[in-house]
């Protein structure tokens, strides 16, 4: 009996140690990310972040698009991808060759282009920014059914060029001097190093956007060059690091998530495996990502958002911005919370 009792007692001194080590690490305050974080919202509803300048309401990552997005949709970010240029120069586009959003191949059809081989491709990295600035990057552009651009002669005029890095900055900095910025670096290697070195180097001419933008990668070898040469950027998660916050999250065991990023940018649910032809996803649309990452002063971003139904969750849960390729439907959205 003696015995019994002594187990027991033994038992139950495992279970509060265990139960008291689950308590203070949920209790106590994790470090703090940073001590400022523009990229938390404090108006109560998440900001709006245009996709790729806006895709489904005017063609992609042209001047266009940035213009309607910030003067007329009022979005609060801009979000896009930056390579570097044969001759040196950051320009935006979604894809690292640019056959999909402009006529370079002629007047073929869009499936045509999607079509085509890897080593028929036009490669930003081949091209130098005076010759990606000829073809019409609204070409493919529909609404509709109807591409608008198509047959548009003064594609300079009409803002459907690529749109270059420094002429994004110089176009708001006056005009929308809070404008934030999502940027991910495309280039890998000794071109992402390079990359980067540019963009800090016309950052330097516009130092109040410095302080507004967010850096994202999916090379590990250019988010270490970040973090070592330039510390002083806003950083989002990369794909690994965004991995264990949301798992030590889910366990709850957060204090051992040391991730040093600003932004945590995902899905409202990740696709895991799938078993009888049905996929297994966890959702990460839950107000404990967006808690727990506030309390290390941490921004959540959600992408890519361009449902009704599913922006309104996300207001609703209290995200610090939706990136959406429609900042039209998301700005009448929020209209409805004023």
């Amino acid at each position: 009996m003696m015995k019994k009792h002594k187990k027991l007692k033994v038992f139950g001194l495992v279970v509060l140690t265990i139960v008291t080590f689950f308590l203070i690490i949920n209790v106590v305050p994790p470090k703090k990310s940073n001590d400022v974080n523009p990229f938390i919202s404090t108006t109560g509803k998440p900001m709006i972040s245009a996709h790729r300048g806006g895709a489904d309401n005017n063609p992609e990552n042209t001047m266009k698009a940035f213009k309607a997005a910030v003067n007329e949709y009022k979005v609060d970010i801009l979000e896009s991808d930056l390579y570097l240029t044969k001759d040196g120069y950051l320009v935006y586009n979604h894809d690292s060759y640019i056959d999909e959003t402009c006529n370079i191949n002629g007047d073929i059809s869009l499936d045509e282009v999607e079509d085509l081989p890897k080593n028929k491709r036009h490669y930003i990295e081949d091209m130098t920014l005076e010759e990606l600035r000829t073809y019409n990057f609204g070409y493919y552009y529909e609404e509709n059914g109807t591409r608008l651009y198509k047959d548009v002669v003064d594609i300079k005029a009409e803002d459907l060029q690529i749109t270059e890095a420094e002429e994004l900055f110089k176009t708001f900095y006056e005009s929308n001097p809070d404008l934030l910025f999502i940027i991910e670096i495309k280039n890998s290697g000794e071109r992402g190093y390079k990359a980067f070195d540019t963009l800090n180097e016309i950052l330097s001419r516009y130092p109040n956007y410095k302080e507004q933008i967010v850096i994202g990668t999916f090379h590990d070898e250019i988010e270490d060059y970040i973090k070592e040469n330039y510390p002083e950027y806003y950083r989002g998660a990369p794909t690994g690091t965004a991995a264990k916050f949301i798992v030590t999250q889910l366990l709850k065991v957060n204090i051992f998530d040391n991730g040093d990023f600003d932004c945590l940018q995902i899905p409202m649910e990740f696709d895991l495996f799938e078993i009888n032809n049905k996929d297994v996803s966890l959702k990460l649309d839950k107000k404990q990502f967006i808690r727990r990452a506030h309390r290390r002063n941490i921004a959540v971003q959600y992408w890519t958002i361009n449902k009704e139904e599913d922006m309104r969750r996300l207001i609703d849960l209290g995200a610090d911005a939706i990136m959406t390729d429609n900042p039209k439907l998301l700005n009448e959205v929020l209209k409805d919370y004023e």
